[in-house]
């Protein structure tokens, strides 16, 4: 029997600065979900603080695919967004991946989150998958393998880039900016040459992906590496 797929997502519906509204950046999870379900793998979704997650409304309104509309649409997965398990309801030896998605409200939520962390590490170092897209690699900051070292550390990876931050007007807004501090955790941080487009990258059994047109890009890879 295949295991289990993780995805994350975020609990944070609001930037503490300002009043708009922040949370899940639909198409990063739409398009990884789509792909890895159409493979046959169960997915469990999971959030800080466990139950419903907010969606970004600018998710519903730049870069829009029919994808999105169709599992906006769809009742078992807006279900699994409005009842996210939390982390301490993990049983890390059941999932095969875990994939941290984006939208703004993860850079507050993902990475101090010491029991995701914990999950992350069990489910790689028994051989699973650890992946990302856009500021979902927030969630990579922090963890730590059994042996003290960062994951992230000399892997090459990709995330939001300063440039992508800066056309969205929001890295004033920001606490970090994802791809700084990529680099001073000890990563080789690569983007494309163009901004906006799908970009992905393996390193191992690291997948991340730059934005959040990349989330389709990461399940193909995680995908390849699953069914070697």
């Amino acid at each position: 029997m295949k295991k289990k797929v993780l995805i994350v997502v975020t609990s944070v519906e609001k930037y503490p600065d300002m009043d708009r509204a922040t949370g899940l950046w639909l198409g990063e999870a739409v398009h990884f979900y789509e792909k890895l379900l159409e493979k046959g793998y169960d997915i469990d979704f999971v959030s800080p603080r466990g139950g419903y997650t907010p969606l970004d409304p600018i998710s519903l309104q730049m870069f829009v695919q029919p994808a999105e509309w169709k599992f906006y649409a769809n009742e078992v997965f807006r279900q699994k967004l409005a009842t996210t398990l939390k982390p301490e309801e993990i049983n890390p030896e059941e999932y095969s991946v875990i994939y941290y998605t984006g939208g703004h409200g993860v850079v507050w939520d993902f990475p101090e989150n010491e029991t995701l962390q914990q999950i992350a590490q069990k489910i790689y170092e028994n051989g699973g998958i650890v992946s990302s897209v856009c500021h979902g690699a927030v969630g990579l900051f922090n963890i730590k393998l059994s042996n003290g070292e960062l994951l992230i550390n000399g892997k090459t990876l990709t995330g939001f880039s300063n440039s992508e931050e800066i056309a969205s007007e929001l890295a004033d807004h920001m606490p970090y900016l994802t791809e700084d501090v990529l680099k001073t955790k000890g990563a080789h941080y690569v983007k494309a040459d163009q901004d906006f487009v799908s970009f992905a990258v393996s390193d191992g059994k690291l997948v991340t992906g730059q934005n959040p047109q990349s989330g389709g890009a990461v399940a193909e890879k995680v995908l390849e590496i699953l069914e070697k």
